[in-house]
This record gives C-alpha cells, structure tokens and sequence, in this order.
C-alpha cells in the first residue's frame, strides 16, 4: 500500500463516546448529511466505541458489500450477538454460514411463500378488525404484533396457542432490551431480556421435542433447519435452531413494522395516492372481498408496489449497515484499517437528489423506470441482503389491499415528527382511529 495512503477526514468526537450522542439524539438525515456536506463522500468517525468509516456513494456500496465483500464481515456489538444467539445466520462467515443462508432463503423464497397467502391474508383481516371501534391504536405497536404473527407462521406454520403467546411475551422482553445497555445488574432491561432469551430457548427446545416426537414433515423454515444435515451427516444442533429462529423474527419484525406505519402515514397524508381503481378492481373482482386474494393478484399490484417502494426509499428505515473490516483496505486514496467499523450510509444515498430528483417530495411514480444500480438498497446487497424481502413485500401488499379497500381511518395528533426506536419512525407510534367504511357509508345514511 503507497505511503501516500491516508485516512479519510472527519472528527472522532469525544473519547470513547465519539459522536455517539450526536448521531443518536438527532434526525439521521441531518447529521449524516451534515458530515457529507462538509467531508465529501468517505469521512471517518467514532460511533458506539468504535472507529468508522462512513460511505455515502452507490460505487462504494457496492464496493463493501459486493465486489469486495470479502474484505468486510458482518459485525455486531457483542451484546446483541449474545441477545440474538452466537449460531445466529447473521454472524458467520463460511460453510455454515452459507448453508444456513440457503435454507432460510429456500424457505423464504417466493415458490415458499405463494401458500401462504390465505393465512396471512386471515392474520391482516382479523389484525385490522382489531383495531376499529372508538379507541386510539398505536400504529406501530400494532404492526409489530401483525409481522410477529406473520413471522411465527412462517416459522412454525400453525403453531398451538399456548406456545405462540409464550414466545410472543418473551419476545417482546427480548426485543425491548436488545438495544438498551449491557448491563449485569438485576431489574434492567437487559437483564431482563437475557432471561426471556433463556425461557425462549426452553420454548423452542420443547416445541422442537414435540416435533420429533411426531415425526412430522413441515415444509415450514422450522421443519427446514431440523431436517438439514451438513455433507459429513451432521444435524443442526437444537440451540443452533434456536438462534437463527429468534434471528429470523428480529429480521422481519421492527423493520417490517416500520415500513407498514409510514405507508400508512403517506397514504394517510396523501389519499389521492391509492384512489385509482387497481385495489378496488381485485376487491370487486373477487366478489367485493367475499372471495379470498390469490397470489397471482398479489404479485400484479404495480401501482400499490411503487408506493411500498418510494416509502422504503423516503423513510428509509436501515440507514446504514455495519460492517468491519478484516484487513488493511484502500479505497479511493484512503485507508480503511483493519478492524475499523465501514458503514455504506444507504440513507445518504436514497435522499440524493443526483438520483432522487426532490428527495424530500412523495413520489411513488418515480418508481416507474428502475433506479440506477446500487442507488436503491432498501434491503441491503450481497450475499448478505435481506433473505425476507419477499415475505415483507407480501404481508405489505396484502394488508394495504385490506385496509384500503374496507377501512378508513385517520391520525391523531401531530403528523410530521419522528422518532428512533431504534428504526425511524412516525412520532409516538402513529396514534390513530380505525373503523369500517361500511360504518361510514351507515353514518352518513343516517344523517
């Protein structure tokens, strides 16, 4: 490496602590944005009590998590890797690593999924009747509930009762701690999020026991990772499938919650967006909702689509991802140390308005020609791109069908704040009230 080769600019902020603070007390798209106007494209920093390097082009996406994905490994802090599991898909590298990534990607694949349909369509119906009547819902809360259900009917198929509420209240334990401090002292959240992760695993060894009592055949993902067998005959160990289950419903819940409450905020904010005829068409076609979505109508929902997608983009609910360098690595005259965190910053990248004409405008019809490569990565690249993508593009488009074409619903409050959680999203959760436009139609009859 020449002896030119220096690091990129930026500030390292405080000892230890970095910018920590910085980044997580204000709108992501301000501070990064702030870094990139003054620093350029490559610019360092100290974040969580590390050194990184932020990246904020679709050359240098691609660079980190394609053509050269081998100099960078997934990373997480330690906390979370002993929250989710240490066998978990997302922190290996190699052999297991990739037959792992299979398996789930196999189970998750549109040829699984397409049967789904009818049961999740059952989940979104019952979900959103749930929430008509006079009292106010949290959106997001809500939403979390509906992609964790969704989640464990994927997992599990049809799971009895009794265990899907304990995994549900444990969960929710686990999820609540994941991203507050490690700390060992009793009563915490953390604390006590690693002692739901210990009775999750006793829930899981138990309905994995049942299984194999039952000799049962699931095609589900559960059913996948049981009957998998490495080339040397070995069987995945009933921890090793603890881990990468719990791994899979922290992937597809929060951020799949998340994207669902801002297609709700845009559709709330802009009526006009779904009122051409393309949900209402399948909705009369099918007997005004008598008869039950097929997967074919589901994947011909085109205008539907491109809201979910310019909502991924304007929200853009990962706005970066970590990785970690594993050697010394030059890119564009500067250095990446090893073992320094690099962050492709995908939110810099979606609110470019070289790519994104207006960034901060609503615009699904931009969607109608595809994006320039690598400008729109919503569920990462690589190797290591989101294996649920699929799955979160259905619950999405079914529920919206849903909601749009029976219910109504407005928000309650102020419409424009975010918060962190640690995904962006609307303001205490989009507070709202739902009820059936039947009712309304019946409301306005008798007035």
């Amino acid at each position: 490496m020449g002896e030119r080769v220096k690091l990129p600019p930026g500030s390292m902020g405080w000892p230890y602590i970095g910018e920590t603070l910085q980044l997580y007390s204000q709108d992501p798209n301000v501070f990064f944005a702030t870094k990139q106007r003054r620093y350029g494209e490559i610019f360092k920093t100290h974040i969580l009590g590390c050194p990184c390097v932020m990246l904020a082009s679709p050359e240098a996406a691609r660079f980190v998590l394609v053509s050269q994905a081998h100099l960078f490994k997934p990373t997480y802090p330690k906390s979370k890797e002993k929250m989710i599991g240490p066998s978990a898909l997302f922190f290996h590298r190699g052999d297991y690593h990739s037959r792992l990534r299979k398996l789930v990607q196999a189970s998750l694949s549109p040829e699984a999924i397409r049967n789904l349909v009818p049961d999740i369509e059952d989940i979104a119906v019952s979900t959103l009747n749930s929430w008509t009547g006079d009292h106010i819902v949290n959106t997001f809360h809500e939403m979390k509930k509906f992609s964790f259900d969704i989640g464990v009917l994927t997992i599990f198929g049809h799971l009895d009762s009794y265990y899907k509420e304990e995994l549900k209240k444990n969960y929710f334990i686990v999820d609540k701690g994941y991203n507050s401090f490690p700390t060992k002292i009793p009563g915490t959240l953390y604390n006590k999020a690693v002692l739901a992760r210990k009775r999750l695993n006793q829930i899981l060894s138990e309905i994995i026991c049942k299984r194999k009592e039952k000799r049962l055949e699931n095609k589900d993902l559960l059913g996948c990772l049981m009957n998998s067998k490495d080339e040397k005959g070995q069987s995945l160990t009933d921890d090793q499938i603890s881990d990468n289950i719990i791994g899979v419903l922290f992937a597809a819940q929060d951020t799949t919650a998340s994207v669902l409450t801002w297609v709700l905020k845009y559709l709330h904010d802009d009526p006009k967006l779904l009122e051409a005829a393309e949900q209402k068409e399948i909705y009369e076609l099918n007997d005004e909702g008598k008869r039950p979505l097929s997967w074919a109508q589901t994947r011909n929902m085109p205008l539907t689509y491109r809201v979910v997608l310019e909502s991924l983009r304007m929200a853009s609910i990962i706005s970066f991802t970590f990785r970690e360098s594993v050697a010394d690595v030059e890119y564009k005259g500067y250095l990446i140390p090893k073992g320094w965190k690099v962050m492709p910053l995908f939110r810099n990248i979606h609110h470019n308005p070289e790519f994104f004409p207006e960034p901060q405008k609503f615009d699904s019809s931009r969607f109608e020609v595809a994006p320039r490569p690598n400008t729109f990565l919503p569920f990462g690249n690589g190797v290591h791109a989101c294996p649920g993508n699929e799955l979160a593009k259905l619950e999405i488009l079914i529920l919206v069908h849903h909601l749009v074409t029976k219910f109504r619903w407005e928000v309650i409050g102020s419409i424009s704040g975010i918060q962190y959680a640690p995904f962006p999203v609307p303001q205490q959760g989009l507070p709202a009230r739902f009820w059936k436009e039947s009712d309304n139609q019946r409301q306005q009859g008798c007035a």
